[in-house]
């Protein structure tokens, strides 16, 4: 529970510092008055209710996927759910478009939360002396470039105090909300969900807007779900209920409590629910809290890039693991530099964190749609649960999901706009690898030789044979790699050992080990294999000869293995299907994709790069 709140309850757990402040925001044409402050407690309330509790804890945490959760995992299960000869096409390609439209949006997410996040804690300065302003964004800066300065450290030892901090936050935060709520008891009126509808229908031209500010209290939601695998479902569970809602209700209310004994508290209802010799402690505490809500959000687009690769979604990046112990402990140098470009040019941007609550939401709404969506289907599909329960429950889920949509969606020219721009971008990188690696696989497929007859035709005309092993990649087990007709065109040698080998990555987080090796011996020292991982596991080459190796007693030395591999690059031909602006970024993310050994774990000194144009 407390590593879970470390790390999975950082994002919804700093919200507090935000959200009940951008609520009252009189540009929103709401007139201040205690129905309307206790109307949108009830809205915050109720919508951590249903949204976060109802939806992600009780039902989204049931849908994990060999322990693992997040978007492309739930995208994966939903595949296999509806997986069979009877699947109509466009069913499979709607799942596939949904899973890829919801890991966009985390990247416009991840660009967002640091930024909002740490900026509003150190706006607390502004409390404790005005004067401090004009340091707000420069110590925000020189935090945010510290943050993603140590990302390459890894965050095992960092990870250690995440969890204490956080408990010490949700207590703080929690009891601060207390004492307000002793003061002025009447703010649990709003407990009563009436106050809620009753906001709504009186405000109804407003409500839109002001439902785009209460969503900001269930951003970091999506995250319970996402770092399930991590540290399972129950612990998760239990900190929510147990700690995390708990802290987050009595400090909501708190704050409402703060404002209706003293209206002039709008402005930071937060920081001055705090005595003023306690504001400096709370804003390094808050600062502490933002730190470890943004970690957790970087450290999940390195693993959804990860995930992404290793479904064909995203060319090879350099990947580094971080930990000789935790698997998902990685650290992506690409994606770590530009996050921290972005983040710091949002910060310069908007310059406030209610600037840049017009630029958060939307992303997190788009997503949490698409987590209804797939998790239905698993429940009917997979679950087999009634037809009838499923679709009122999705119905319901859907219909809330989406009237926050709408309501962020008024927000697009204020801000909202740069988080649907990263997503579309980020939609179009998935799309367009994902696209010309299969049209560019079938232009190479046309041209290959089949390996059966090759390996009966050596019979009849042997090459030279040099001493070793070679290890040729190939993505059809079946065919001739085209590293291996250049070596023998141009060396006319040919390995005493030679290993055709597919690395097949599949839509599981985990193999299992009986299933990681398949390999037959077609004759004269050439053996046929593939090796499979999870999308939660590293392709490690080498790894998986030693296992080839065990399994079928070869006297395999890694001193004397060389390790082959085509280079692809688009020829002058089009591709079928893609026009030449799509080819065009195809090309580049070709020609910029990360080396061979670095993905596959394969040492430089003996790695063998042979080019190929399709």
């Amino acid at each position: 529970m407390i590593a879970a709140l470390g790390v999975v309850f950082g994002d919804i757990g700093t919200s507090p510092l935000y959200a009940f402040k951008e609520t009252l925001n009189p540009d929103h044409g709401v007139a201040f008055s205690p129905d309307a402050v206790l109307g949108l407690l009830s809205l915050i309330f109720w919508g951590l209710t249903f949204v976060v509790t109802l939806k992600y804890v009780v039902f989204v945490l049931r849908a994990d996927h060999d322990g693992e959760g997040g978007i492309l995992a739930l995208q994966a299960l939903a595949r296999n759910a509806v997986a069979g000869t009877r699947t109509r096409p466009w069913v499979w390609k709607a799942i596939g478009a949904l899973g890829l439209v919801g890991a966009a949006m985390f990247y416009g997410d991840s660009l967002i939360t640091p930024a909002i996040s740490v900026l509003s804690a150190v706006e607390g300065l502004e409390v404790e002396a005005h004067a401090l302003k004009p340091f707000v964004i420069p110590i925000t800066l020189l935090i945010l470039v510290g943050l993603f300065a140590v990302q390459r450290q890894g965050t095992g030892v960092v990870g250690k105090v995440f969890g204490p901090v956080m408990l010490l936050w949700f207590l703080v935060i929690g009891l601060a909300g207390l004492w307000q709520v002793l003061q002025q008891p009447q703010v649990l009126a709003a407990l009563d969900p009436r106050r809620a509808a009753g906001f709504l229908l009186t405000h109804h031209a407003q409500s839109l807007a002001v439902l785009g500010a209460v969503f900001l209290a269930f951003t970091g939601g999506e995250a319970l779900y996402a770092d399930m695998g991590h540290f399972g479902a129950r612990p998760i569970r239990l900190a929510w209920m147990f700690l995390a809602l708990p802290g987050l209700a009595l400090n909501y209310f708190g704050q409402g409590a703060l404002v209706l004994a003293n209206p002039a508290a709008v402005d930071n209802p937060f920081f001055r629910m705090f005595p003023g010799w306690s504001v400096l402690p709370m804003v390094v505490l808050a600062a502490m809290a933002t730190v470890i809500a943004s970690q957790a959000v970087i450290s999940g687009a390195f693993s959804l890039t990860a995930q992404a690769m290793r479904m064909g979604y995203l060319p090879r990046m350099r990947v580094v693991q971080t930990s000789g112990e935790a698997i998902g402990q990685i650290y992506v140098p690409s994606v770590n530099w530009l996050l921290m470009v972005g983040v710091l040019a949002l910060v310069l941007g908007f310059r406030s964190s209610s600037a840049l609550s017009a630029a958060y939401g939307i992303a997190v709404s788009v997503t949490m749609v698409t987590t209804t969506l797939l998790a239905g289907v698993v429940a009917f599909k997979l679950w087999h649960w009634n037809r009838v329960a499923v679709v009122l429950g999705v119905l319901a889920f859907a219909a809330v999901d989406l009237g926050f949509v709408v309501a962020n969606s008024l927000k697009i020219h204020e801000g909202g706009w740069l988080t649907l721009a990263v997503a579309a971008f980020a939609l179009l990188i998935f799309t367009t690898w994902a696209k010309g690696r299969r049209l560019g696989l079938a232009a190479a497929a046309a041209q290959q030789v089949p390996l059966e007859p090759f390996v009966e035709s050596l019979a009849l005309s042997m090459p030279h044979r040099v001493h070793g092993t070679a290890v040729f990649l190939n993505p059809d087990i079946n065919a001739v790699p085209h590293a291996l007709l250049h070596n023998l065109k141009h060396n006319q040698v040919l390995h005493e050992q030679v290993i055709l080998l597919r690395v097949e990555a599949r839509d599981t987080p985990r193999v299992d080990a009986q299933q990681r090796i398949e390999a037959r011996f077609m004759g004269h020292g050439i053996w046929a294999m593939t090796a499979r991982h999870g999308f939660m596991e590293r392709a490690n080459v080498p790894e998986f000869i030693r296992i080839l190796a065990y399994q079928k007693t070869l006297a395999i030395e890694s001193m004397s293995t060389s390790y082959f591999v085509s280079r692809a690059t688009l020829g002058d031909k089009p591709l079928p299907g893609m026009n030449p602006v799509r080819r065009a970024l195809f090309a580049w993310m070709q020609r910029n994709a990360g080396r061979a050994s670095d993905y596959f774990g394969i040492p430089g000194n003996s790695l063998v790069e042979l080019g190929q144009r399709t």
